[in-house]
């Protein structure tokens, strides 16, 4: 099988397709297929020596978290999955990788089966950023039908997913972005859509009872005042939260940082929201694996629409 692999850390030239033999699953264990791998800024940040790091074991190593494909392997005592069965997961998170491949095997507790209505490049690129807008909102910050959520970037890849959690909970989604966004994130259900360029716009927006940050440092901190006393606030990028939450609680605010993790019994429930059209995945652009380092450049870059992804 084909695999991307990296065999020293740094954020540019560092990864290289390779023909690898192919794995057989272990007990408890599916081979899948890959369809489409997502591409998340924790894929280039570990590559460059930070991210998860620590946590991969020795070179070389395979990135991606995520994927979607078809089942062509059942390893011994797995039930309720067979060959041709179609399935998406968030894999290992954040020890294992190895999705950048044509291949992968997981334990069979990490896939979540996908419905027929939804592609298979569409479910390449939900678990990640959905697992992480889902466990946002409603596990850590626990919100609540009818109170108002302000989200900031709301056309990023877990921003666009967490307003439509967030309205098909009955909440109120408010977002940041660029205009150009606006019309967009209005028809998926953003109430309010507020402009980052400008400077003041928060401080004229009635208080939320909650925040969602998805951009972390100065701009997360200055966003602290758009929410209303003893709000909560979910803070994801990982470099900054030490500064975000330590804003927050001189602030009076229930500030909480937080990590992903595999819950297939989410993804399910993602997967069935995607299945009835309430949440849907924005695909930015589909890279083959020879074009991964054009892939994760744009995702440095922060100017990537919804999700990217790799199609091996």
């Amino acid at each position: 099988m084909k695999a991307v692999r990296l065999h020293q850390f740094a954020l540019q030239d560092a990864l290289r397709v390779e023909q690898l033999a192919e794995t057989l699953p272990g007990p408890g264990e599916l081979r899948v297929r890959i369809a489409a791998a997502g591409v998340n800024p924790i894929d280039w940040k570990t590559c460059a020596g930070g991210g998860a790091a620590p946590f991969i074991g020795e070179l070389p190593w395979i990135p991606g978290w995520e994927c979607a494909g078809v089942v062509d392997a059942v390893g011994e005592g797995v039930s309720g999955w067979q060959r041709g069965d179609r399935a998406m997961g968030l894999l290992n998170f954040p020890q294992a990788g190895n999705c950048y491949a044509e291949q992968v095997c997981a334990p069979a507790d990490q896939w979540a089966e996908v419905p027929p209505p939804v592609s298979l490049v569409d479910a390449g690129g939900l678990p990640l950023a959905g697992l992480t807008a889902w466990q946002a909102l409603f596990e850590q910050a626990g919100l609540q039908p009818g109170e108002r959520v302000l989200i900031l970037a709301a056309a990023g890849g877990v921003g666009h997913l967490a307003l439509q959690l967030a309205r098909a909970h009955g909440a109120i989604p408010i977002g940041t972005a660029s205009a150009t966004n606006h019309p967009w994130l209005t028809e998926l259900g953003c109430q309010q859509c507020i402009d980052y360029h400008q400077p003041d716009a928060l401080s004229q927006l009635e208080p939320v009872a909650v925040l969602i940050d998805c951009v972390g440092g100065d701009s997360a901190i200055a966003a602290l005042t758009a929410v209303a006393a003893g709000g909560r606030v979910v803070t994801l990028p990982t470099i900054t939260a030490d500064q975000v939450i330590a804003a927050g609680i001189e602030q009076g605010l229930q500030v909480t940082g937080m990590r992903v993790r595999p819950d297939a019994k989410q993804l399910e429930q993602l997967a069935q929201l995607a299945a009835e059209d309430r949440l849907k995945l924005r695909v930015e652009c589909c890279f083959e694996l020879d074009q991964v380092a054009k892939a994760h450049a744009l995702s440095q870059s922060g100017h990537a629409q919804g999700k990217l992804l790799l199609t091996p």
